[in-house]
């Protein structure tokens, strides 16, 4: 096995970009990411080698956020939407940003009403920025099936959105 050093260092990204996709929030992210690593060396014994060690890792990431969530109740799952990665244009009048922020907000409420897997799986990928390799390691899947949901809940979005705005 390799040294709990080498995890980290080969680890640690992949574990961040993950606990940022679910918080938008790099402090967090990275105390939960630090959290984590603590706890996986904690309990580095009861690793067992029966999935890919990223798998634990982000298993492990996920209670911490969760814990997280109970112990700050005052912190939505969408942060805010400022706090996101979503990049717009160069927006230049007061109404145009208006126009985005509302636009961005609803695509969030949208988000938040996919099913499990594929909700995670947008998150992963829009706000985690994570390839689709490094999304089926997190899930434990493979990468042409984090793709091919990633596209279908893609779809469904762009069809309701296109639904919404008629």
């Amino acid at each position: 096995m390799q040294s709990l050093d080498e995890i980290y260092q080969k680890y640690a990204k992949s574990v961040y970009k993950y606990l940022m996709s679910k918080t938008r929030n790099e402090d967090i992210a990275e105390e939960l990411t630090q959290e984590t690593f603590y706890q996986a060396v904690k309990s580095i014994d009861r690793f067992d080698g029966s999935c890919h060690i990223t798998t634990w890792l982000c298993a492990i990431a996920k209670n911490q956020y969760l814990t997280y969530l109970r112990k700050n109740p005052q912190m939505e799952e969408f942060d805010s939407v400022e706090n996101s990665k979503v990049v717009t244009d160069n927006i230049s009048s007061p109404e145009s940003e208006l126009l985005a922020k509302q636009n961005r907000l609803e695509l969030m409420k949208m988000l938040h009403l996919c099913p499990e897997p594929t909700r995670e799986i947008l998150y992963l990928r829009i706000f985690g920025n994570m390839s689709f390799a490094e999304i089926g390691e997190v899930m434990g899947k493979t990468e042409n099936w984090a793709r091919v949901t990633y596209y279908r809940g893609k779809e469904k979005l762009r069809k309701e959105l296109s639904g919404y705005e008629e």
